[in-house]
């Protein structure tokens, strides 16, 4: 469970310090019309991992249910595997967000980082307390396909590295901000 949260702790003040002294308008800028702004990135974060924490709920109440696909390791190794390789912060395998986990379209508020640290906060207490499951090597659903199963354990490294993931991609956006003459303010530094 340490390294889990460790990584989440240091994910939410690598997100602080690299966009914590941007203006609202500077965490909505987007490149380009097709392209997320540094705060849906970070929208898209919270509403990726608040889709598991029912599944979490669920199963620590011992009601979540299974496909029979759950059953056979291979194919629970495959899709835990499969997910995670997407879902590295290199970004080489690009994939299309399912409706579900689409960031608000529109501008967010200024307060998006502390959205996101009070989320943050939570998704450690889920992981927190899940030592038994881990232990038992439990196995959840994905929240956009109840078929695509994987070992709990696997969640949270899938849930840290596309954190990574989307630090990354908003940090991309930041550095293209750079040559955006509205955000080149002489007393904000990027």
């Amino acid at each position: 469970m340490e390294k889990w949260i460790a990584q989440i702790d240091a994910i939410t003040s690598d997100f602080r310090s690299a966009f914590d002294h941007l203006s609202v308008e500077q965490l909505n800028w987007k490149p380009t019309p097709q392209k997320w702004s540094i705060a849906q990135n970070i929208d898209h974060v919270i509403v990726i991992n608040a889709s598991y924490f029912p599944i979490f709920e669920d199963l620590r109440k011992e009601t979540l249910e299974l496909p029979k696909l759950a059953k056979w390791d291979f194919i629970v190794s495959y899709f835990g595997k499969f997910i995670l390789k997407s879902s590295q912060p290199d970004r080489r395998k690009r994939m299309k967000t399912y409706a579900l986990w689409e960031p608000t379209i529109g501008e967010l508020s200024s307060d998006i980082l502390a959205q996101f640290e009070e989320h943050q906060n939570k998704l450690k207490t889920y992981i927190a307390g899940s030592d038994d499951l881990i232990e038992f090597e439990s196995v959840i659903p994905s929240p956009v396909n109840k078929n695509i199963v994987y070992k709990l354990e696997t969640a949270f490294d899938i849930i840290v590295a596309h954190e990574r993931r989307h630090f990354m991609q908003a940090k991309e956006v930041l550095e293209l901000a750079k040559n955006w003459s509205p955000l080149r303010t002489p007393d904000v530094s990027l």
